[in-house]
């Protein structure tokens, strides 16, 4: 399976997502493949600093992570695509309507409803809520894989 998280510059809460879930796929034993991208990411930035610093208290280092933006081909490759927020949804949609089988949002998917607010620009304390937001959602993400 491959899975690819989503956001808006690929420096914060997609690349969490992909730490996150690679951290939690290889302690799992699970076999999937996990990328992040961002629909308006400038290929090749470096993940904001507090985004590296809330990975690394949870034991996960993205510090080499390279932003990505968003491609057709991307889309295609990936069997599930969850974006961090419905207008991240609807805008890949409103492009690719083809994919609304496979594109949903983060929380959506888990069960939980709602968005995984931007941390960008906040202080580390925000972005520690955000990587905790998004570690919840992806624990249930898994055993529901697991599942299936």
């Amino acid at each position: 399976m491959k899975l690819l998280f989503v956001c808006t510059g690929n420096t914060c809460r997609s690349c969490m997502a992909e730490g996150i879930a690679k951290k939690i796929a290889n302690e799992q034993n699970i076999n999937i493949e996990i990328s992040s991208a961002g629909i308006y990411a400038t290929n090749g930035a470096s993940c904001s600093l507090n985004a590296a610093i809330a990975m690394e208290e949870m034991g996960i280092d993205i510090r080499n992570h390279l932003s990505r933006q968003l491609t057709q081909e991307m889309l295609e490759n990936s069997d599930l695509v969850l974006t961090m927020t419905r207008a991240h949804k609807e805008l890949i949609l409103s492009y690719y309507p083809s994919y609304s089988q496979k594109v949903f949002t983060l929380l959506e998917y888990v069960g939980i409803g709602g968005d995984i607010v931007d941390p960008f620009g906040g202080d580390i304390n925000v972005y520690k809520a955000c990587a905790l937001e998004i570690k919840q959602a992806i624990d249930i993400l898994f055993s529901k894989l697991k599942e299936s």
